[in-house]
C-alpha cells in the first residue's frame, strides 16, 4: 500500500491536519506564531462545539 492510498483512507481529521501542516509549512512562518494562531483557532472551534452542544 503506497502513502497516498494511506492517506486516502485515513480518518477525515487526519487528512485534515495533514493539509493544514502543508499549508503552514509552505507559507515558512515560524513556529510559535503559528502555535500562537492554532491556539485561537482551537479555542474558537471549542466554543462553536460547545454552542451546537446546547442546542
Amino acid at each position: 500500500m503506497s502513502d497516498k492510498n494511506t492517506l486516502e483512507n485515513a480518518p477525515n481529521h487526519v487528512k485534515l491536519a495533514v493539509d493544514l501542516i502543508i499549508l503552514l509549512e509552505q507559507h515558512e512562518l515560524d513556529a510559535k506564531t503559528v502555535l500562537q494562531a492554532l491556539d485561537i483557532v482551537t479555542k474558537d472551534f471549542e466554543n462553536k462545539v460547545k454552542e451546537s452542544d446546547s442546542l
